[in-house]
C-alpha cells in the first residue's frame, strides 16, 4: 500500500512538472514553430511515465525503510533518537533557510526541485551526525549520555552489589584472571552508597567495604572501569536493571547471589560467580580446625550465635548467643554444603 502511496504522488508530481516544462517548450523555441498542445501533452507523458518508474523504486525503497525501522531504532539508544530527531530539526532549517535562494533567482521548475533535494540532504545529514556524536553533544549540554559499548568481543565484566561487597573480584582482578573492562553500574553505586550510610552497624561495614574493594580496582593493571549512566528506567528492581543491562550489551554478569545468577544464566548471559570459584578452589575447613572470630548476632536456635568469615561464610555457633559482639575461639565440628554456598557449625573452645 504504502509503495503504491509514494509511486502516485511521484506519478502526479513529475507529470505536473512535464505539463509546466511542456507549456514552457514554444516560449524557448519561437522560431521553431512548435505546436504548444503537442508540447503540453508530450510532457505530460513523458513526466508520467518517468514519475511511474522513478516512483516504484522509491516507493519499494520506502517500504523496506519502514520495515526496517524498528530494528534500527531497537538497536539505538534514547540519546542517539533524541539527538537524530534534534539533528534533523537543525539540518531542515539550514535546508529550508539555503533553498529559498535558489528558489527566488531560479525558473521554478528548477529551483523548486533544487530547494526540495537541499533539504532533504540536508536533514539527512543532521540526523545521521548527531546520532553519531550523541555522547559528546549531550555531554556538552550538560546531559548524560550512553557510554560507549564494551569493549572485546564477550562484552565488558558488570559488577553487582553482592560482588563489590564480596571483594574477591579485587582478588581475581590482582591475579590476572579478570582483565579488561569492568562496568559499574550507578544505580549499583548508589545501592552500595545506601549501605554504607545505613544505621546498621552491620552494614555500614559491608558497604563500606564494597566502595573500598571497588576504589581498589580502579587502581589495579590490566583493569579500566567506567561507570554506566545507563540506568535502565523500564525496570525498577536492581536485579532486573543488571540482568537487561548485560543482555542489552552482552556482558558478563559478575554476581555472588545465587539466584540472580541461575536467572541470568537461563537467559543466556554469561555469569561469573567469585564466591562459587572461591569454594571450588580453596582448601575446605574440616572439622577439628580452630579460628578466631567475632559473633555477631544470635542464631535461629535458642542458644546459637552467627559469626561470618572474611569470604562471607556464615559460621553457625553453639553457645554463642551469651558471648555475641565479643571476640572468640571456635572450633569447626561439621561443614555443610547448600545450594548458596557453605556454612560451619562450631562450638566454643573453653
Amino acid at each position: 500500500m504504502i509503495s503504491e502511496a509514494v509511486r502516485l504522488v511521484i506519478t502526479l508530481a513529475t507529470t505536473a512538472a512535464g505539463f509546466v516544462v511542456g507549456r514552457a517548450i514554444p516560449e524557448w523555441f519561437e522560431s521553431a514553430e512548435v505546436d504548444p498542445d503537442v508540447s503540453i501533452v508530450t510532457g505530460a507523458v513523458l513526466g508520467a511515465g518517468i514519475g511511474y518508474v522513478v516512483g516504484g523504486l522509491m516507493g519499494r525503497l520506502v517500504r523496506r525503510s519502514l520495515d526496517r525501522a524498528p530494528e534500527l531504532v531497537a538497536r539505538a539508544s534514547g540519546p542517539e533518537l533524541f539527538a537524530g530527531a534534534f539533528g534533523t530539526l537543525t539540518g531542515l532549517l539550514v535546508g529550508v533557510v539555503l533553498a529559498v535562494p535558489a528558489i527566488l533567482l531560479l525558473p521554478p521548475v528548477i529551483g523548486w526541485g533544487l530547494g526540495a533535494l537541499l533539504v532533504l540532504i540536508f536533514s539527512a545529514f543532521g540526523g545521521r551526525v548527531f546520532a553519531a556524536r550523541a555522547d559528546d553533544l549531550l555531554a556538552a549540554a550538560g546531559l548524560r549520555g550512553r557510554l560507549t559499548e564494551p569493549s572485546g568481543p564477550d562484552g565488558a565484566f558488570v559488577v553487582d552489589t553482592s560482588a563489590a561487597i564480596d571483594g574477591r573480584l579485587l582478588e581475581l582482578a590482582r591475579s590476572g584472571l579478570v582483565t579488561g573492562v569492568v562496568w559499574l553500574p550507578e544505580f549499583v553505586l548508589d545501592e552500595l552508597q545506601g549501605i554504607a550510610d545505613s544505621s546498621s552497624k552491620q552494614k555500614r561495614r559491608r558497604g563500606r567495604r564494597g566502595l573500598d574493594v571497588l576504589d581498589a580496582l580502579r587502581e589495579t593493571a590490566g583493569i579500566e572501569v567506567q561507570v554506566v549512566n545507563d540506568s535502565v528506567p523500564e525496570h525498577a528492581e536492581v536485579d532486573a536493571k543488571l540482568i537487561a543491562l548485560c543482555s542489552r550489551y552482552e556482558g558478563t554478569l559478575v554476581s555472588t547471589d545465587h539466584n540472580l545468577v541461575k536467572a541470568a544464566g537461563l537467559r543466556g548471559i554469561a555469569t561469573l560467580n567469585p564466591h562459587a570459584l572461591g569454594e571450588s578452589l580453596r582448601p575446605a575447613l574440616v572439622p577439628g580446625d580452630r579460628m578466631t572470630m567475632v559473633l555477631e548476632r544470635e542464631g535461629t536456635e535458642p542458644g546459637q550465635g552467627v559469626g561470618y568469615l572474611d569470604d562471607g561464610t556464615m559460621v553457625v555457633v553453639e553457645g554463642g548467643a551469651e558471648v555475641v559482639g565479643d571476640t572468640v575461639e571456635i572450633e569447626v565440628a561439621n561443614a555443610v554444603r547448600t545450594s548458596v554456598g557453605r556454612m560451619l557449625f562450631a562450638r566454643i573452645v573453653e
